[in-house]
């Protein structure tokens, strides 16, 4: 966390103010409701998305932050929470960021219910102040996660990925809400379609190689982030994995195949994929996959003029493949 507050410092000042705009934009007139956003504000993560928000508005405005850049990143941030509380009813999961999620404390039908209203509080910062162009692409953002998300759950059905169809889900399921937060920093202080496009496809590979990190946590030997084998037991093909399935012999192919498909319980089955998918490169192929989307996305940063926005926004994506969880 130590990192995160120094990758911070360019943006104190907005951070803070922000923290109070976005603890404001989740009040309403349920009590039940106060109660349970009051817990998720409370729990509060890193605030990645946000920290992207005012670092490359910070880097692309001609003139101090304004309130279109704090919209832009209570709705990313609005957005994100809804998607946790869905994630977690979705994955029965009861535990999020070393806490109870809001469905371990107030079940499922609740869980929900806060999510859409997480969801339409977001949209409704748009509307409110017509920013149409900011909706525009939170609501792109949406759509992509829910596609890869229901993506990934048909190919974890017959497990008949290959690395192309791997790269669209993770574009859609993760990189997408990075690159709009990276879109909406630079499209709330106006800054020319091109380089809104720019930062975009810069917050896509940060995206794409933060998932990528992610699929590597599973074949820790630690508990770090998540539980080690944790996609395999959900049957989730991640890249480490599909590299190995089509680079070994047809017999290992299958049981590969067949251990994922039937197997995905036995903890002892899952050590066994886990050693073989080290043994055969999987995990560096992985590496260095998600090291040549770091390398462009600085490219595409290195595009823009050298300050000490520039310089932190850089220091986040060293930040994205060097974390602990």
């Amino acid at each position: 966390m130590k990192i995160v507050e120094q990758l911070k410092k360019p943006i104190a000042k907005e951070m803070e103010l922000f923290e109070e705009k976005f603890s404001s934009s989740m009040r309403s007139n349920v009590a039940l409701l106060n109660r349970i956003t009051y817990y998720i504000v409370n729990r509060k993560g890193k605030q990645m998305r946000p920290m992207f928000v005012f670092l490359v508005a910070k880097l692309l405005g001609k003139s101090e932050i304004n309130d279109r850049t704090y919209r832009a990143a209570s709705v990313i941030e609005l957005i994100h929470t809804a998607t946790l509380v869905h994630d977690d009813v979705v994955d029965e999961s009861y535990e999020r960021r070393g806490f109870f999620s809001i469905n371990a404390l107030w079940k499922n039908k609740i869980a929900v219910l806060v999510g859409d209203y997480l969801l339409s509080k977001g949209l409704l910062l748009c509307i409110d102040q017509k920013d149409f162009d900011l909706l525009e692409i939170i609501s792109v953002a949406v759509r992509e996660m829910s596609q890869g998300e229901l993506l990934q759950i048909e190919k974890a059905r017959r497990l008949d990925i290959d690395e192309s169809v791997y790269k669209d889900i993770i574009r859609q399921k993760t990189a997408t809400l990075i690159a709009s937060c990276c879109a909406l920093g630079a499209k709330s202080v106006f800054a020319a379609d091109e380089e809104v496009a720019r930062m975009r496809l810069f917050g896509e590979y940060i995206g794409m190689a933060f998932q990528i990190k992610d699929d590597l946590f599973d074949y820790g030997e630690t508990k770090i982030g998540k539980p080690t084998g944790i996609d395999i037991r959900e049957k989730k093909m991640t890249l480490p994995l599909i590299h190995v399935l089509n680079s070994v012999s047809d017999s290992d192919k299958k049981w590969l195949l067949q251990s994922v498909r039937h197997h995905n319980k036995n903890k002892k089955r899952v050590k066994a994929i886990i050693s073989f998918v080290k043994e055969k490169g999987g995990l560096d192929y992985a590496q260095a996959q998600m090291h040549a989307y770091i390398d462009k996305a600085i490219k595409e940063l290195h595009g823009f003029p050298k300050n000490e926005f520039r310089d932190a926004l850089e220091e986040m994506v060293r930040y994205v493949i060097e974390r602990k969880k």
